[in-house]
């Protein structure tokens, strides 16, 4: 009988799997020493060009040498050593050149690696303790934290012979301190380096102050995004710009050419839209959309029959709405007239686009600031006057605020333009304003030297077709009395006061009547002949 044979043998014909010659504990399978034997050995089998005397004292359990083949590394890691030799010669500068004065230098913006970092050197042997040692009140508010005494719910304690309550001076001024610091709006940095207090007033004076910041900032994004500021068009302008523009109704906006109290002036250029019949050159009135600047509008709104019904102060944005609304019927009645002024091309919502007075771009001065020689001057008087006559009597609207600086002059002709508060004379106030307008055309005129400029008075009874005499005081009474019957004679005495709307209904009967007689007039002949 043969002996056993020891080696496995394999049925497909493979070499035989050699025994172990000693078995191998489980203690020796988890040792770290094994493990990286093995790691070596099989690193030496897939890369043998690393075999060297490095790996070989690796694997006999020796420091390993770090090492890297990546150019990029070795200049980042020799950087880092030139870097923190450099930092380690600075410090020694330092130290030299303060010595034991109580007062140093600190050259720490100049160092390579900031202190501190997770590169410095001297960061992680510095520890706590040794940070308290060499800056005891680097955080005075808790060092003094740690020795005051612990306020009890009583709302005192005892420190010593002596009472301490939670309204001790030092305590809270240091309370308020921390509290300050926390203020939005407010910046005003670290305290912890000294011992900072403040006392109730003043830590209440600036939260005060930190909420009205708070406040006027929140207004301020507001107004940026919803309003139209002096020079600027907030986003819902813009948009309606744009789709002018996309709708071919303008061709091009150039820019800003005028600022007022109610409205920005932009000139355009337009386009060839089928819709409406656009000019050559626009001017474009984006009226604000703030009531910031001109507070006064309701009173040319509030008590004008066409917008009675619809004015309301508690939306501005309506209150704007309507008064670019005002100014578009306005000018619409002026143009059917007669009256020179700006043609009305289309209204959106606050934005009126309207032909534009000037030429090539440059717009007509205004009566103010127009250069005229003496024969310019009594034209520009005759034609305000006769704009007046005009506007008063055949188109039944008062300026309300005519002067030199809504008056252009272009081509020798002036121009009536911002007719926004354009009233009716049957308004409340109408005769008084009329009497302003005279009164600032009088002044103006006089001022140049007109030959026949006439007074005031003189100016509105010529115009209005009322006689009042004496100082201004004396007539702005007699108007104002008037006025006053007016109003009265609406209330007790119905009847006899012809309002507008009566007024052109009678007039469009009256035409009517007329039109009927002369179509009975020329049809009286033919009958005559049929009967015949």
């Amino acid at each position: 009988m043969s002996a056993k044979n020891t080696s496995s043998v394999i049925a497909w014909g493979g070499k035989p799997v050699e025994n172990l010659a000693s078995d191998v504990s489980f203690t020796d399978v988890m040792s770290e020493d094994l493990a990286k034997n093995l790691q070596i050995k099989e690193d030496l089998s897939q890369w043998p060009e690393l075999a060297g005397e490095d790996v070989k004292s690796q694997a006999c359990g020796s420091t390993p040498v770090q090492e890297t083949v990546s150019d990029e590394m070795l200049a980042q890691l020799l950087q880092l050593q030139f870097d923190q030799e450099y930092d380690r010669a600075l410090g020694k500068e330092e130290a030299k050149y303060n010595g034991t004065s109580k007062v140093g230098v600190s050259l720490s913006n100049y160092r390579k690696i900031p202190k501190g970092s997770l590169l410095d050197e001297d960061s992680d042997s510095f520890d706590d303790d040794e940070w308290d040692k060499a800056h005891p009140d680097w955080d005075s508010f808790e060092s003094a934290e740690k020795e005051s005494p612990t306020i009890s719910k009583l709302g005192y304690a005892k420190k010593g012979g002596e009472i301490i309550t939670k309204h001790d001076t030092v305590i809270t001024g240091r309370k308020n301190a921390c509290k300050a610091m926390e203020l939005e709006q407010l910046k005003i940095g670290d305290g912890g380096g000294f011992d900072m207090m403040l006392s109730n007033k003043v830590y209440n004076n600036l939260k005060a102050f930190s909420h009205q910041e708070q406040k006027r900032a929140a207004r301020l994004n507001d107004k940026h995004e919803k309003a139209t500021a002096t020079m600027a068009i907030d986003p819902r302008s813009r948009l309606i710009l744009f789709r002018l523009v996309d709708n071919n109704i303008l061709e091009r906006i150039n820019g800003v050419i005028s600022t007022g109290k109610e409205a920005v002036i932009l000139h355009a250029e337009g386009g060839k839209s089928e819709e409406v019949i656009v000019p050559g050159e626009c001017a474009i009135k984006v009226f604000k959309t703030t009531l910031n600047e001109f507070k006064t509008r309701d009173k040319y709104i509030a008590e004008d029959y066409r917008f009675k019904n619809r004015f309301s102060k508690q939306n501005p944005r309506k209150i704007i709405h309507m008064w670019a609304e005002k100014e578009y019927h306005n000018l619409a009645r002026m143009r059917q007239v007669g009256l020179p002024c700006p043609d009305v091309v289309l209204l959106k919502k606050h934005i009126l686009v309207m032909s534009f007075i000037g030429q090539g771009g440059r717009p007509a001065p205004k009566l103010r600031e127009a250069a005229l020689s003496a024969a310019e001057v009594d034209l520009a008087y005759s034609q305000t006057v006769s704009l007046l006559h005009k506007m008063f009597n055949e188109c039944h609207l008062v300026h309300a605020d005519l002067s030199e600086y809504n008056i252009l002059w272009h081509e020798k002709q002036c121009w009536l333009i911002d007719v926004s508060q354009a009233v009716e004379p049957s308004h409340p106030h109408g005769l008084e304003f009329l009497y302003r307008d005279c009164t600032n055309v009088s002044n103006f005129f006089r001022r140049l030297g007109a030959k026949d400029a006439a007074s005031p008075t003189e100016l509105f009874a010529s115009v209005s077709g009322f006689s009042v005499d004496g100082l201004e005081a004396d007539v702005l009474s007699q108007i104002r009395d008037y006025e006053r019957n007016e109003e009265h004679l609406t209330v007790s005495h119905p009847n006899q006061k012809l309002y507008p709307f009566d007024y052109c209904w009678q007039k469009s009967q009256e035409a009517r009547g007329q039109q009927e007689e002369l179509r009975q007039e020329e049809g009286s002949p033919e009958e005559e002949q049929e009967n015949l």
